[in-house]
């Protein structure tokens, strides 16, 4: 094999391996990109995959039935299973919702998480990433429906 096919080969493999290696520090967002929405947009019932919904309503609270999420709290850490309750949310930037729940945790910390806002073609959307960032699990995306 000559010189060049060998390095040709090395960089090749060089490249899969970074590759490889942002995809499983780094996973990527959902398709589309981050857009900004009014708290009157944000305050709608918002879906997710698994038939979980989520309501902001117009006054800063909300109320979660089953829906996804990676939920922040120290005795909650990790935990990505669908959670059922009431909160308040908020959104300063229009890119993000805030959301805290009413109940405590185990521990009696505060629960909740940060939604980014998305847009993917005429789809919007609410995301967040679940577990770690190097395994595989589905990001929590939740869709409203017209």
């Amino acid at each position: 094999m000559s010189r060049s096919c060998r390095s040709a080969l090395v960089l090749l493999a060089i490249a899969l391996t970074l590759t490889a290696c942002g995809r499983i520090w780094n996973r990527p967002p959902p398709d589309g990109e981050p857009v900004k929405l009014t708290p009157a947009e944000l305050a709608v019932t918002w879906f997710d995959a698994y038939g979980g919904s989520l309501t902001l309503k117009s006054d800063g609270t909300f109320i979660a039935n089953q829906v996804c999420g990676d939920w922040m709290g120290a005795s909650d850490w990790n935990w990505d299973g669908p959670r059922s309750g009431s909160g308040t949310w908020r959104s300063e930037t229009g890119r993000a919702v805030v959301r805290k729940f009413d109940a405590k945790g185990p521990k009696g910390d505060d629960v909740g998480d940060n939604l980014g806002v998305w847009r993917h073609d005429n789809t919007v959307m609410l995301w967040t990433r679940v577990g770690d960032e190097d395994n595989d699990d589905p990001h929590c995306i939740l869709t409203r429906r017209f």
